[in-house]
């Protein structure tokens, strides 16, 4: 369902295969949305959100290291973003879920929502900016 476009490459092999993967999570967070089998996703999410953010955070490191290296003069302001976005995942309160199905599905719709739009936006409005100024 879910998978980076070309449009969305930067033409940076490294930085293209880890937004690669965040396409990945962000499929895999509509699929937990989507199992129709499942009772109480908590530990599903519980993982999503771990995997994000651990993930992101090797992400936005690699990232704002590539950016060091051209030199890039708004870095300091890409990485308060990567920081926005890291704190909009810590701040899910996964305790309020348990043994509440209709919640956990809110949670992950919106998890996908804010993922997915927030990804399509950074790469395209943010990220292509430090590509085109390597040019």
């Amino acid at each position: 369902m879910y998978a980076i476009k070309p449009e969305y490459l930067t033409g940076i092999e490294s930085i293209d295969k880890e937004h690669t993967k965040l396409f990945e999570l962000a499929d895999e967070t509509y699929q937990i949305l989507h199992n129709d089998l499942s009772q109480d996703k908590t530990s599903e999410i519980v993982r999503l959100v771990s995997e994000l953010i651990d993930y992101t955070r090797v992400h936005f490191s690699n990232e704002e290291a590539y950016q060091k290296s051209i030199q890039y003069p708004y870095l300091e302001e890409h990485a308060k973003q990567h920081r926005q976005f890291e704190d909009s995942l810590l701040g899910i309160d996964i305790d309020s879920l348990e043994n509440d199905l209709e919640q956990q599905n809110e949670t992950v719709e919106s998890i996908l929502e804010f993922l997915v739009n927030w990804l399509i936006n950074h790469i395209l409005k943010v990220d292509l900016l430090y590509v085109n100024y390597n040019k």
